[in-house]
């Protein structure tokens, strides 16, 4: 399988993270995409840099307001007097009730927000954009005939909205790919593997029919995201039925995680959709320092076999896996599970 990478993502490295009311060092640094190289090297992939596509991707899936406050937003904030060295939002609109969008840098940064975990610095919005051509460049392989694709992005994507970044998430690899992928095929199936609920993936295409929206997640009541991410949320209007959320309990391991991917894999099948995006998060691993599930090295080979038993052509993108020892040990599992079906 290759594999499609962009150095650009050195370029967004930022140091703000709030838990539990404790600002720390953000989990989401550019050492976890040079574990996952060293994991692709594990495998001896073929290593492709990523293509330019412009604006047009990701305009399929971001609104226009969005995307012009991500490319202006780093210059406005540093015309302000005494701004910090990231953007931070410091207040979020309530949603449920209208609202005027602000022309400041300070409202427009607390609009497009959904939490604060999504900062801000020089190089963001270039690593983003990116990532968002590595997944583009990926999907462009399987459309032009190769059995399946990985893509390293960084920064993740599936916690973005169409108008807002959340969880270390600015734009939405997995649903551009899948957008992309919908040019040739008139149903696309996205599959979230990630330990955190995909509720920017999920919100994008919650009214839609044409993409089926399929997570695997840590139980949201007491782990982000929280308000999205429970088996009744089914997707709306004609895009009814057309999402499925597999809440498992936190701390699950590969005993109970596996049944889940099961149940995925036949929604899938009935949804017979002609490609797949995988939202291939490793933070469900019993390392991994958000300590969500305990799915095993051993565990991710087998979510390899399952996602090649499927039999679609493929685009896996990389989502969350936060820093350790197995980061990459993990991943060159799952593309070897898959490699060893297809």
């Amino acid at each position: 399988m290759k594999a499609v990478f962009s150095d650009a993502h050195r370029s967004h490295d930022p140091q703000f993270f709030l838990v539990r009311g404790k600002v720390v060092r953000t989990t989401e640094q550019p050492e976890r995409a040079d574990r996952l190289m060293a994991g692709l090297k594990l495998g001896r992939h073929d290593l492709i840099v990523a293509e330019g596509f412009g604006g047009g991707p990701r305009a399929r899936v971001h609104s226009p307001d969005y995307l012009a406050f991500l490319a202006e937003a780093w210059d406005q904030w540093r015309a302000l007097p005494d701004a910090g060295d990231e953007m931070i939002p410091n207040m979020h609109p309530v949603r449920q009730q209208p609202g005027t969008y602000p022309t400041g840098i300070v409202g427009r940064l607390g609009w497009h927000a959904a939490d604060t975990a999504c900062a801000i610095g020089p190089g963001t919005f270039a690593a983003a954009c990116a990532a968002a051509d590595v997944a583009v460049t990926a999907a462009e392989m399987v459309l032009g005939g190769e059995d399946a694709a990985y893509a390293l992005c960084r920064p993740p994507g599936h916690h973005a909205y169409r108008d807002m970044a959340g969880g270390f998430c600015y734009l939405n690899n997995s649903a551009i790919a899948a957008a992309h992928l919908r040019q040739r095929h008139e149903r696309v199936a996205i599959l979230d593997v990630d330990v955190h609920h995909g509720n920017g993936t999920q919100g994008i295409f919650y009214a839609r029919p044409d993409v089926l929206t399929v997570s695997i997640h840590a139980e949201p009541s007491r782990y982000y995201p929280f308000f999205w991410g429970y088996a009744h949320e089914r997707g709306e209007g004609p895009g009814l039925g057309a999402n499925l959320n597999l809440p498992l309990a936190l701390g699950t391991d590969d005993a109970g995680y596996m049944p889940a991917l099961d149940q995925a894999a036949a929604a899938i099948r009935a949804f017979a959709p002609g490609a797949l995006v995988v939202a291939l998060g490793l933070d469900a691993s019993e390392h991994d320092p958000l300590a969500g599930l305990k799915v095993t090295t051993a565990g991710f080979r087998r979510i390899g076999e399952a996602l090649a038993r499927l039999g679609l052509p493929t685009v896996l993108v990389q989502e969350g896996g936060y820093l350790s020892d197995l980061l990459g040990t993990n991943l060159a599992a799952v593309l070897e599970g898959f490699e060893a079906v297809r």
